[in-house]
């Protein structure tokens, strides 16, 4: 099986640790295993839980501990419903090997993450794709999308909080979504690996998964949870859509790590003390760069309703790789350029993690597009 260079992932490995700042990072702010502990009041008790624990293969599965607080995270969904993964990242390539087959249609927008047209072009699917528009917010023009259904889509894609643009889907255009899949039985798959991160109310907007009966969540403990270094993640679906992936996933999984789903499920069992924490970084941090962005006429933006990033629109005629090469070379500022998400003339900034980098990094951003 033949599959492109993951643009993103590729520049990442190439640029990462060489900067001093990075605003490539999509994370909010990481937690330390000593915060987490002390979030849920832990510090004398952990050890007491952990020290008895034989590390086997543990709970296929999941542990029902967490996959039943997975559950907790949507409205209609429970444990049965939830199967853990090797992060979100893992689940989505569950979901196209097992939903996908040669000669099958996918509809996929774009701008979002590679994995949802370039796995299943490599599985050979013709992928069809609904280009997200600055005009629209980058939501998913409703009528350009009825007019690709044909009775070959087997599956529609997207990222919901949207991956680069922080376009936000609310439960209205998800349900007209699940009528457009419904007309020709295809299944939705939603990545949420932002859900949670909405700048209003609660931080979460409704799942595909509890809109649609054929709607396929994926979900992870990195973005929203701060804990990217669990490598968890997890997939609602209907059972029976489960039991399939369950196929494919005893081949290349067997088991999370005991240790990795303990933590994950300590942390969602205190998700509003962690939540309340990421909702004043993400609600204060995006303050900050809506207000930078406002003094910078090289620069534009639509401004995120949720997710950790933005797509800045590059003012200048300059490739976005060059852009940021430079930029990196000069300042130390990482960023991630459009071309690597196949969008030319826009750059992804993170602005999520640490609040003394992000002000850093714009005031060097600044300066250096002054100098230009």
């Amino acid at each position: 099986m033949r599959i492109r260079e993951f643009g993103v992932e590729r520049w990442l490995y190439h640029y990462e640790n060489d900067c001093e700042l990075n605003l490539a990072e999509t994370c909010v702010e990481p937690l330390t295993l000593g915060e987490l502990i002390k979030i849920a009041g832990k510090e004398d008790a952990l050890l007491g839980e952990i020290l008895p624990m034989k590390l086997t293969y543990g709970a296929i599965d999941g542990s029902e501990r967490l996959r039943a607080n997975v559950a907790s995270l949507y409205e209609k969904q429970q444990a049965e419903n939830v199967l853990i993964t090797h992060g979100g990242i893992g689940a989505n390539a569950l979901v196209y090997e097992t939903l996908v087959e040669p000669g099958d249609r996918v509809i996929s927008v774009l701008p979002t993450y590679q994995q949802h047209y370039s796995i299943p072009e490599s599985m050979g699917a013709k992928v069809d794709i609904l280009r997200l528009r600055e005009e629209n917010a980058f939501l998913p023009d409703l009528d350009e999308l009825r007019g690709m259904i044909t009775p070959a889509t087997r599956l529609i894609a997207f990222a919901n909080p949207n991956n680069p643009t922080g376009s936000l889907m609310d439960r209205a255009h998800l349900e007209e979504i699940a009528r457009v899949a419904r007309s020709c039985g295809a299944y939705v798959l939603s990545d949420e690996a932002y859900r949670g991160t909405d700048q209003h109310g609660d931080g979460f907007t409704a799942s595909i998964a509890d809109v649609y009966e054929k709607g396929v969540s994926t979900g992870g403990m990195s973005k929203t949870w701060s804990l990217a270094g669990l490598r968890l993640g997890w997939i609602v679906a209907p059972v029976d859509t489960l039991r399939r992936i369950q196929i494919h996933r005893d081949y290349n999984t067997i088991s999370v790590g005991m240790l990795n789903d303990l933590l994950a499920a300590i942390a969602l069992e205190n998700k509003a003390a962690i939540l309340k924490r990421n909702h004043e970084i993400l609600r204060a941090h995006l303050a900050l760069l809506d207000a930078w962005i406002a003094e910078e006429p090289q620069l534009s933006y639509v401004k995120p309703k949720s997710g950790t990033t933005a797509w800045l629109r590059l003012g200048a005629d300059k490739p976005s790789r060059d852009f940021c090469v430079s930029l990196l070379q000069k300042t130390g500022v990482l960023l991630v350029p459009g071309s690597a998400l196949e969008g030319e003339g826009y750059v992804r900034i993170g602005y999520a993690n640490n609040r003394d980098v992000l002000i850093a990094s714009l005031a060097k951003i600044s300066a250096f597009m002054r100098s230009a």
